[in-house]
């Protein structure tokens, strides 16, 4: 699951690269601790870092370095250049994840005691070498990034699979999508059924493309974390923001001017093509909703039910809002307590 992609060690950033940055700002977000904003580490703009995610990939066959540093010989290091930086390589033999952990300029003909080789063979001769491993730190950092480059995979699956059933159904007909766990060897995750109709009012001409989405989870992930994203990427897929969808239960539905849904299919190829994700657009009003639901779900993330029926995830400042005129209206004909 860990990408193979060479990766820096947080040591080598705040200590080996104190010069060569492209853009200031992975030097202030290092030292304000501001770590999660370096995401993905692989690709912070520095040259060797840039060397080293070019030289190791997914592929072992294929790596791209110049030698195993000579004066290394308690560790393995494979050494590359880029222009006058140096850098040595650290293959994890428990997970194949590439390390950068070392790196420098090539200094004084060799002669220099900041020169990269110098330092290489000196930690060697002391042992030092040990303290450029990753840290439990570096670990941590490694699981936060892979769980989010999966999630952002799995999501960016879910889209495209939503494109293939819009092209299927957008002017009429029906399509079932099979959404697998992003977990490998976890099974069904969930089945999606999507239908577009034309109805046609009875009292007047007007006609709307009505798509109707039901979700029906496997028991087992129903009540997860992962249930409700993959309901808000399917509808931002079709019709953002997601407040505007009618639910009932776990179907949902939406109304459209005639050729919507095909409309919707251009600009959605773009962003399948692109590998971007769609992003969702903040609802217009601000709800009703009860207190002790707004804390909780705030805090994991979760939706939660208006007054006016209307599901919404609390992540708004909905001061700013105007108040929704269904909820307003059923709060002033509560009785009062």
């Amino acid at each position: 699951m860990y990408s193979r992609h060479a990766r820096p060690t947080l040591r080598l950033l705040r200590e080996d690269l104190t010069s060569g940055w492209e853009s200031p700002h992975t030097q202030r977000a290092l030292a304000e601790g501001r770590l999660h904003d370096l995401h993905p580490l692989s690709e912070l703009p520095h040259p060797i870092i840039r060397k080293a995610l070019e030289s190791f990939g997914e592929d072992s066959r294929q790596d791209n370095f110049v030698q195993p540093i000579a004066s290394s010989v308690k560790l393995r290091i494979l050494e590359i250049k880029q222009s006058q930086w140096r850098g040595g390589v650290w293959q994890d033999p428990e997970n194949d994840v590439c390390w950068l952990i070392v790196a420098g300029l090539a200094k004084g003909d060799h002669q220099d005691k900041d020169d990269f080789y110098k330092r290489v063979g000196a930690a060697n001769d002391s042992g030092s070498y040990s303290q450029w491993l990753p840290s439990e730190e570096d670990r941590c950092l490694l699981k936060i990034e892979t769980a989010a480059r999966v999630r952002t995979e799995w999501e960016l699956n879910i889209q495209a699979q939503v494109l293939t059933a819009l092209k299927q159904v957008h002017s009429g007909g029906d399509y079932r999508i099979r959404i697998d766990h992003p977990v490998p060897g976890k099974g069904v995750f969930a089945i999606i059924d999507i239908s577009v109709t034309r109805e046609k009012d009875n009292s007047s001409t007007i006609e709307t493309d009505d798509i109707l989405v039901k979700f029906s989870p496997e028991k087992s992930y129903a009540s997860s974390n992962l249930w409700w994203s993959l309901i808000t990427r399917v509808l931002i897929s079709i019709e953002p923001p997601e407040q505007g969808w009618d639910r009932f239960r776990h179907t949902f539905s939406n109304m459209g001017e005639p050729g919507s849904w095909t409309k919707r299919i251009e600009s959605l190829s773009v962003l399948v093509n692109e590998n971007l994700l769609a992003q969702s657009e903040p609802g217009i009003h601000s709800h009703y909703a009860h207190r002790k639901h707004l804390a909780g779900k705030t805090i994991a993330g979760e939706a939660i039910r208006s007054l006016c029926g209307a599901y919404f995830v609390p992540t708004q400042d909905h001061e700013s809002l105007p108040k929704c005129p269904t909820c307003e209206e059923k709060f002033d004909n509560l009785p009062e307590r």
